[in-house]
């Protein structure tokens, strides 16, 4: 019953972005989507089910598919089913089904309508190969995939300039990125005889006693660093995080996809994934805090002074990620994919929520030509208030247990560059507040600023509906994530080195949900909250002008610490000052001088010495296959 529900999951999602894909052309519009929509909603259905079976006595298990590979270096391919993957299952396909059924009425009309629909099933069919994957491979094929299909939805918007940048973009950051994640499978492949997780897993202690290239440096950390090179690609983190603000130049449910259920999560997942091998490298580790740390901080900035709807959004993804990737660097593997879980519910809820604003305000984006939508908008304006408070960290809401959770436990964590990044996170908090709080402003409150917004009215309930549904999804998310940490089921699939995480002592201090709330005044974090509602109240129009201003700081903040200029300076000019390079001397050497005119030289001498040996009679023709026929005949003879 298990095995055959595991293979459903990503069955249906293959029947769906099969249908979609080769009825592009041929089928109905209405089919296209219909088949999209059906195929994600068997996945989800199979994926709740394997949910409630885990939460009720289940035990990991493999479904095996084939093997794979020449003997020696073969692999047996299959799925890996414990609570991890239950868990992103569960997230990948709830959140895939209602923003297919959110595209009917975002996307209708749009002349890519089908093409929409099947490049968003070939996406949820990718992330759930990468989530299900039990070996390095298979995760690799699914990484590929997800990285493949959101640069074509990234640009799906082909005609328009801005956004062909923007997924050309993501897709080389992606690429240096993945650089390194292919170095790291190689690096694991040499050490360890194989890409199975279990066999890699089983030989960490070797790995960490192997030397690598590097002096001082063993072969599991140098291993580690690579392949955390490619999850901060994935996962946007700094200095890799410049693709996803720029992704919000695809349609918005496929920015609500990017940002909460599979792209970014991708890396998250990988790093949790691999726990085994990172809990081996108390390097690697603190590589992982720093890092996640200061993309938390740093890119919460970044959203005070966007004036895009959906930037803003991007920024707090950014920042939300560095929440997750500092967990996994206090090995708090549980922690942080318990914010993964309920940070995919609010985020894919406001992005569609921006969506709803967009929809209203035909495709206006800029926050200082909105004003008032409280009023026009109600059901998005509340459903999209819910989705604020969590990401806020409101007692109550989704996002304060969960980032309660990390910043607790990096309060107690011993690794040494733990007290630094539990600052970073405390400041990460108190900024996610002040632009949540200036986006409402812009967006909600006030009167009208533009005839779109005076006129805005409240799409329809394809659109509505997905909108509830992750309102209290958003709300129950805390609950349902619970119910697996009291389990104790994510540890059970996060191999954590005993007396090591830092998790059971701020889960002994808490009892449930309900404790957490009760005892908020209590925490760090909410104090970081009060202070920055506190900085509101009496700043609150200052800071929306100083933001909206020119000052040097916020130009800073508009060009994200100047990361653009310095790729496109450095590595974009090195990259066309090489191929400018190659070009000339191909130029040179292989088309004047070099293999192609020889080539084209030999050919006029052949075509010059043929050219004589056509003179166009019949006789010569006829005398021509009268000596081919009997040189032929006479091989034949000779050779019997």
């Amino acid at each position: 019953m298990d095995a055959a529900l595991a293979l459903l999951v990503p069955g249906a999602a293959l029947a769906g972005a099969l249908i979609a894909g080769l009825g592009v052309r041929r089928l109905p519009a209405g089919a296209v989507a219909g088949a999209a929509i059906a195929a994600v909603a068997v996945a989800c259905t199979a994926s709740l089910l394997l949910g409630w079976r885990y939460l009720h006595g289940g035990a990991p298990f493999t479904v095996h598919l084939y093997d794979w590979g020449p003997p020696g270096l073969g692999l047996r391919m299959g799925f890996l089913i414990d609570s991890l993957s239950v868990v992103m299952l569960v997230v990948v396909t709830t959140v895939s089904l209602l923003v297919h059924v959110y595209s009917l009425g975002y996307m209708r009309g749009d002349p890519g309508f089908r093409r929409f629909f099947a490049y968003l099933a070939l996406f949820t069919l990718a992330m759930l190969l990468l989530v299900l994957a039990d070996n390095f491979l298979l995760l690799f094929l699914g990484w590929e995939g997800v990285g493949l299909v959101s640069y074509l939805l990234i640009g799906f918007w082909y005609t328009r300039g801005s956004a062909q940048a923007a997924s050309l973009k993501a897709f080389l950051v992606n690429r240096l990125g993945d650089f390194g994640f292919l170095l790291g499978m190689a690096a694991l492949l040499a050490g360890a005889g194989s890409l199975e997780y279990a066999a890699v897993f089983a030989r960490a202690d070797a790995l960490a006693a192997a030397p690598s290239p590097f002096p001082g440096v063993d072969l599991l950390t140098l291993a580690c660093l690579l392949l955390f090179l490619g999850a901060m690609g994935k996962s946007a983190q700094v200095p890799l995080h410049v693709w996803l603000p720029d992704s919000m130049e695809g349609p918005t449910p496929i920015s609500a996809m990017i940002h909460a259920a599979t792209m970014v999560t991708a890396g998250i997942f990988m790093v949790a994934r691999l726990s085994p091998l990172f809990e081996g490298s108390e390097t690697a580790l603190n590589a992982v805090l720093l890092v996640g740390a200061v993309t938390a901080f740093a890119t919460a900035l970044l959203g005070l002074a966007a004036r895009d709807i959906k930037r803003v959004l991007a920024c707090s993804t950014l920042s939300q990620l560095g929440y997750m990737v500092a967990a996994l660097g206090a090995s708090a593997y549980a922690a942080g994919i318990f914010h993964l879980f309920t940070h995919a519910f609010f985020k894919a809820l406001l992005f569609l929520g921006a969506g709803s604003v967009i929809l209203a305000l035909h495709h206006e984006q800029d926050l200082r030509r909105m004003g008032g939508l409280g009023r026009r908008l109600p059901w998005t304006a509340a459903t999209f208030a819910v989705g604020a408070l969590a990401l806020a960290g409101v007692p109550g809401f989704a996002g304060f247990y969960s980032k309660e959770t990390i910043i607790e436990t990096l309060a107690r964590s011993e690794l040494a560059l733990a007290p630094h990044a539990h600052a970073l996170l405390l400041g990460g908090v108190a900024v996610t507040a002040l632009y949540m709080l200036r986006l409402w402003r812009l967006a909600f409150a006030g009167a009208p600023r533009s005839d779109a917004a005076a006129a805005a009215r409240e799409p329809g309930w394809t659109v509505r509906g997905p909108l509830l549904a992750l309102a209290a999804l958003t709300l129950a998310a805390p609950f349902a994530a619970e119910s697996f940490l009291v389990a104790g089921l994510l540890d059970d699939a996060l191999a954590l080195t005993p007396g090591r995480d830092p998790l059971a002592a701020v889960a002994a201090g808490w009892s449930g949900l309900a404790g957490a709330v009760a005892h908020a005044p209590e925490t760090p974090a909410f104090a970081a909250l009060a202070g920055a509602v506190v900085l509101w109240l009496l700043l609150g129009r200052r800071l929306v002008g100083f933001f909206d201003g020119g000052s040097a700081l916020v130009r800073m903040l508009r060009l994200q610490y100047g990361f653009d200029a310095l790729y496109e300076r450095f590595a974009a000019g090195a990259a066309r000052g090489i191929a400018g390079l190659c070009a000339r001397l191909g130029e040179r050497r292989l088309i004047d001088g070099g293999m192609v005119a020889g080539a084209v030289a030999a050919t006029r001498r052949s075509a010059a010495a043929l050219r004589a040996a056509h003179t166009g009679l019949l006789n010569h023709a006829a005398l021509a296959m009268m000596l081919g026929l009997a040189l032929g005949l006479g091989w034949l003879l000779l050779r019997d």
